[in-house]
């Protein structure tokens, strides 16, 4: 992987890499936040999404299609109002409605379809081959994993040395595959470990890891939705198969309670909002989790999350018996 290149600028933003006293002091090493959660649609997804889309519309794509009631999905229908193509979203129908007003502010069509994920990403596939439309996958692709690198290469512009780790959310695993291509094209991919956190009841890495297999959850409990793949990407079940090529990755599962926890200690420290799923990254400093031991320094994806406000998270509080001043 090189530069990002396509026939137009990158539609993501850099976003900062920053210190965090209240978090270093914790954890007792030095720990940066790579503030994802500020790019415009809310979430780290625009950087693979709105590469993917750039890609497409260069191949000739005059549609774009998602499955995703989620931040996948926000980030496609950002990147085709700032590309100009017309862009459907079929979403299932547990999909929150402000998250549908966001959509269509963007300029897209919503389609509401079916009660879980694969049926709406069976109505999205239909509507792609019947409009000759591009599918933009959740999170496969290598458009998209090139996309999400360019978060370690702006973190390689800024620190000095490699951190000692990067801790990150994984869900399908598109966010963590992107982590890869990024370090190995900074010359950091047999230095730099990859923290992949989760929560319980949607862990499908762990659950892989632990069986040596890919395994298909039987369903999503943990509160943390936005990791709700049930099976992990079939490519980073292989590259955890092959660490001597591609590297360290240490798997760590949050209970919803902390995930939720280090949501509000963030909110209340750094005065930022991020859904459970980012909360699972940031619980592995404030629970301090073993999966650290040894690093000297951590970078913490911020991946952020457009499903959540302050409602939600502290209804999500009060479910999980997390006291809102933690």
């Amino acid at each position: 992987m090189g530069a990002i290149s396509s026939k137009s600028s990158p539609l993501h933003h850099k976003t900062p890499l920053i210190h965090s006293i209240p978090m270093s002091e914790e954890l007792g090493i030095p720990v940066y936040l790579k503030m994802d959660a500020l790019q415009p649609p809310g979430s780290f997804k625009l950087r693979g999404m709105g590469l993917a889309c750039q890609r497409a519309k260069d191949r000739g794509a005059e549609k774009l299609v998602s499955s995703s009631g989620g931040n996948a999905g926000l980030a496609v229908a950002y990147a085709g109002k700032q590309l100009k193509l017309p862009t459907v979203v079929v979403v299932p129908e547990t999909t929150p409605e402000f998250i549908r007003d966001r959509l269509r502010t963007y300029g897209a069509e919503v389609v509401v379809h079916g009660k879980v994920w694969a049926e709406a990403n069976g109505k999205a596939i239909e509507i792609a081959d019947a409009t000759k439309g591009v599918l933009m996958h959740p999170y496969e692709g290598e458009d998209a994993w090139e996309g999400h690198g360019s978060l370690v290469q702006e973190i390689a512009e800024e620190l000095e040395t490699p951190p000692g780790a990067i801790i990150a959310s994984v869900g399908g695993g598109g966010l963590v595959l992107g982590i890869l291509e990024g370090l190995k094209a900074v010359g950091w991919l047999k230095t730099v470990p990859v923290i992949a956190c989760e929560t319980v009841g949607a862990d499908c890495f762990s659950a892989a890891v632990n069986a040596g297999e890919r395994v298909t959850l039987p369903g999503i409990t943990s509160v943390a939705k936005s990791l709700g793949a049930s099976q992990v990407s079939e490519t980073l079940y292989e590259r955890k198969q092959n660490e001597e090529i591609w590297g360290e990755m240490r798997s760590w599962v949050a209970t919803d309670a902390a995930a939720v926890k280090a949501c509000v200690r963030f909110a209340n420290q750094h005065r930022v909002l991020v859904e459970p799923a980012c909360g699972a990254a940031l619980a592995a400093v404030y629970e301090k989790s073993p999966a650290l031991e040894g690093c000297k320094s951590v970078v913490v994806e911020v991946c952020g999350g457009a499903i959540v406000d302050m409602p939600s998270l502290r209804k999500l509080a009060d479910d999980c018996g997390v006291d809102l001043e933690a």
